[in-house]
């Protein structure tokens, strides 16, 4: 652990003025897991602009320097980073207790952390599926478990945000690790809405349609070249992708107490996809096994390029 509007163009709108006041998360200390990239470091980006303390944390140190730099210009609060990985139970608890030491309680988390690559379920190996399950699922409830049980033992209240997708609701094929631990954490959001609401505590969750970014637009490319989008944008009602502002402003929303009657929802935001039709990735079901072979082998590339560069 270290510390330190309707737009008219469909395909890449441009993104409205944030239509919340500059200081709306002012007096909020908030927490982003998988904060040093892609959702994660957006969703940061957007709680810094309006005025809260962020903390973000992630298992590169280097890229969470960079990213705390970059999202701080400008931004009416702060940002502070610190590496932990939220598998480790012991690590999480000591990062969450040096927070409320050195900046006292947090009033807010994300669960953003996770990891996912699209495979058939036949050839993952247990290291595979365990990378992606312990990331997401342990992830989100340790973190869970060591912000929550302050606020309880201090009398405090706090929101509890996490990531999630569509599948919670269908399932979806060749990215079952992921499919399984999201589930979970919706059930963790279900159920611990109930159990901790007398003390003041939400739980609610977002899951995202298709967001392009740099290193996911890769890694669940259907493609083989790896050039390809991660859904069928023509499937899509909205006929476009999500954008990671409309996100971050739904993530203000949920977590700023402007309806703290709302707790224990996931609340689909990815334009119409899931009611028009499956929005999993069964269409790849006519892939035969040199077409995966080909996807494995450009997203370990992918992968192996993001690697070299966060470690520069």
């Amino acid at each position: 652990m270290t510390d330190s509007t309707v737009q008219n163009h469909r395909n890449h709108p441009k993104p409205p003025p944030s239509p919340f006041r500059e200081d709306i998360l002012e007096g909020q200390s908030i927490l982003v897991t998988g904060g040093g990239s892609d959702l994660g470091k957006g969703v940061a980006r957007h709680f810094a602009q309006h005025g809260a303390t962020v903390h973000i944390w992630g298992r590169r140190e280097n890229v969470l320097q960079e990213t705390a730099e970059e999202i701080s210009q400008g931004a009416r609060g702060t940002v502070h980073y610190q590496a932990v990985d939220v598998r480790d139970s012991e690590a999480v608890g000591a990062a969450v207790g040096d927070i409320w030491e050195r900046y006292g309680p947090l009033t807010g988390a994300m669960n953003n952390a996770a990891g996912n690559f699209i495979a058939q379920t036949k050839d993952l190996s247990p290291r595979g599926f365990q990378a992606i399950t312990d990331t997401v699922m342990k992830g989100s409830y340790n973190v869970t478990h060591a912000v929550g049980r302050r606020w309880i033992e201090q009398g405090l209240t706090g929101n509890i945000l996490s990531t999630l997708v569509s599948w919670v609701y269908t399932g979806s094929p060749f990215v079952v690790p992921s499919a399984m631990a999201k589930s979970a954490v919706n059930a963790m959001t279900m159920s611990l809405a109930v159990e901790w609401a007398k003390y003041g505590i939400r739980l609610n969750a977002i899951a995202p349609g298709p967001i392009p970014t740099e290193f996911t637009s890769v890694v669940l490319s259907s493609n083989k070249d790896g050039q390809g989008a991660m859904t069928d944008i023509d499937a899509v009602p909205a006929g476009r992708p999500g954008t990671v502002e409309e996100m971050g402003n739904l993530a203000i929303f949920l977590i700023s107490g402007a309806c703290d009657y709302i707790t224990g929802q996931t609340i689909t935001m990815d334009g119409g996809q899931m009611l028009a039709g499956p929005s999993t990735f069964s269409a790849l079901a006519g892939l035969d096994d040199s077409d995966w072979a080909e996807i494995a082998e450009k997203g370990k590339r992918a992968a192996a390029e993001s690697k070299k560069h966060r470690n520069v």
